[in-house]
């Protein structure tokens, strides 16, 4: 509710200025997800009787979202028009664009199309959730094109935190559209060419009447520097620390950095060993693919490093940005099987912390160098997003009608309308979109024309969706102030009191150390029970209710706390 509010309020009057073009015909963009928040990027681009679906991503569950293990959009809108929707088509293979499929696929199954590290990448989870034979999926080469309903896609070449990804130009009957994927501009990349810079340029040329650029480094000047330059910080890491043991993490999916790891093992003399399940899956998806090389015998199996001295290993890790139950925070907190972390250790975390996750980090940081390692994070790390100056590339080459911010949260959406305007762009040529709005385009004009179903849906273990506002809100109570049970025994007709009540309390206090508490808790349930059943109710609801509302209001005068009360009523 507040969502809408706030939604609402920022829009001010514009819904009634754009109440005339409700009857706008063009071509539809409809985010689903992935505007205000990083991560979850998803978004319908529909014309008449065709709808092709960019990206299908997840986010990662905020604080307040307790026992939550992932977010995922929601297709509702999908689902209703299952018929017009032709396929996905994926820029590259991050969880944030990829991570969703296995989920959204068994409801709404078409094909996916992407680049090839990028279907390597995707083959691995349809595989873990049984989908690999009921998911048509074809591999996109830069360069080519693919026709969707009355759309035409061509993947083009950019560059990234993860070799193989693209940018998308969209051919549609009202003009073109340029979605940028996350990107940046690196002229030496690791693995592969630089961004095709010529090609967006000619599609500039030919008219692009929207640009959908990543906003997620909008606020940093300059450009985003090489990933190669990572790979001489590791050079000099290894050279100065040539005796010790040396642990890297990073995310699973940046396989340049992976490469650059390797590069400086290879130079050093030093045996790889991975761990980790999703950086062993990419990986090794990655080297079958050949995104990865190295000589043969250079990995080994972590059974073997105890046949190694320090000085002969490298690790790399999945857990740096402090999951609690990736390899390295478990190495952290001496609960790994496998790998012990001892004095001398040199520990790299080569990212960044992603917004929210810097307690988790810091909280690693401090096991690790307890425990005696060496911890290296700073100068570790570049971005896999455009700056600034990059951006303003994009849109020199493009040039186009109407901006489109996408992939961040309101204040990159808001910088990034700022430059596109820098960029003459006029202010009402650009639209700061929220997840769920339906931005109608013709080649004349544009105007936010509606609103679909868009809210995320909570993922817990297998449930999908079956936990909502109202569990969640319950399991903040529950983690707020705990749990009173108080159980009840009543005879069967007479309802006369057989045994009870008994008080069980968990989180709430201890009861060993509050058993007057405890006693006076009994004896407030007990009147409240004889003062209902003297009335000879028989209404188990009306009984619960009564002794809830007794007791919530002695513990609350007594504690000023106000735990969950659950009455149990046994007939016997």
């Amino acid at each position: 509710m507040k969502e809408k509010e706030i939604k609402n309020n920022r829009r001010g009057n514009e819904k009634e200025i754009n109440k005339a073009s409700i009857d706008l015909k063009g071509v539809k963009i409809i985010p689903l997800g992935g505007l205000e928040q990083i991560g979850m990027n998803i978004t319908a681009i529909e014309y008449e009787d065709s709808i092709i679906v960019i990206d299908c991503g997840l986010s990662f569950p905020e604080d307040e979202m307790l026992g939550i293990d992932l977010v995922i959009p929601d297709v509702s809108y999908l689902k209703d028009n299952i018929d017009k929707v032709k396929g996905f088509v994926i820029t590259h293979g991050h969880e944030d664009h990829i991570g969703a499929l296995p989920y959204i696929l068994k409801e709404v199954n078409v094909p996916v199309y992407a680049t090839k590290l990028t279907i390597g990448i995707i083959d691995n989870k349809l595989k873990e959730h049984n989908l690999l034979k009921n998911t048509k999926r074809k591999v996109i080469k830069y360069g080519q094109s693919i026709n969707l309903g009355c759309f035409r896609i061509e993947f083009i070449r950019t560059n990234h935190s993860m070799a193989d990804a693209a940018a998308l130009a969209i051919f549609t009957p009202v003009g073109i559209l340029f979605h940028t994927g996350d990107f940046k501009v690196d002229f030496t990349p690791v693995f592969g060419e630089p961004i095709d810079l010529q090609r967006i340029g000619e599609i500039g040329k030919k008219g692009v009447l929207a640009l959908m650029c990543d906003s997620t480094n909008v606020e940093r000047p300059g450009y985003t520097m090489s990933e190669r330059t990572v790979g001489k910080t590791f050079d000099s890491i290894f050279a100065d620390n040539s005796k010790n043991r040396i642990i890297v993490a990073t995310f699973a999916s940046n396989v340049d950095r992976v490469q650059q790891i390797i590069n400086s093992a290879v130079k050093y003399g030093r045996k790889v060993v991975i761990e980790g399940r999703s950086m062993v899956n990419v990986i090794t998806t990655a080297t079958e693919l050949g995104y990865i090389k190295m000589p043969d015998n250079m990995l080994i199996d972590i059974e073997q490093m105890k046949n190694y001295t320090d000085d002969q290993l490298v690790l790399i890790t999945t857990g740096s940005q402090g999951e609690s139950m990736a390899a390295l925070s478990r190495m952290a907190a001496s609960i790994h099987r496998k790998v012990t972390i001892q004095p001398g250790d040199v520990v790299i975390l080569s990212s960044t912390p992603i917004p929210g996750n810097e307690k988790a980090v810091s909280k690693v940081i401090n096991e690790l160098s307890m425990k005696g390692a060496k911890v290296i994070y700073q100068d570790t790390h570049v971005s896999g997003h455009a700056c600034q100056e990059e951006i303003k590339l994009i849109y020199s080459l493009t040039k186009p009608k109407y901006a489109i911010p996408v992939h961040g949260e309101y204040r990159h959406l808001i910088r990034h309308a700022e430059l596109a305007q820098v960029m003459g762009i006029p202010k009402e040529n650009i639209f700061i979109l929220s997840s769920g709005d339906v931005l109608t385009m013709s080649e004349e004009k544009a105007a936010i024309t509606g609103e679909v179903q868009a809210q995320g849906i909570l993922v817990d273990g297998l449930g999908v969706g079956d936990v909502g506002n109202i569990v969640l809100r319950d399991r903040q109570l529950l983690s707020e102030n705990g749990l009173i049970i108080v159980v009840v025994s009543l005879e069967k007709f007479s309802n006369q009191v057989m045994s009870g009540p008994d008080i069980v309390s968990r989180g709430f206090v201890y009861v060993r150390e509050s058993e007057n508490l405890m006693d006076e808790a009994k004896d407030v349930v007990d009147k409240a029970l004889n003062k209902y059943l003297s009335k000879n109710n028989a209404d188990w609801g009306k009984m619960k209710t009564e002794i809830k509302d007794s007791l919530s209001d002695f513990i609350w005068k007594k504690t000023k706390r106000n735990p969950m009360i659950l009455p149990i009523i046994m007939e016997v």
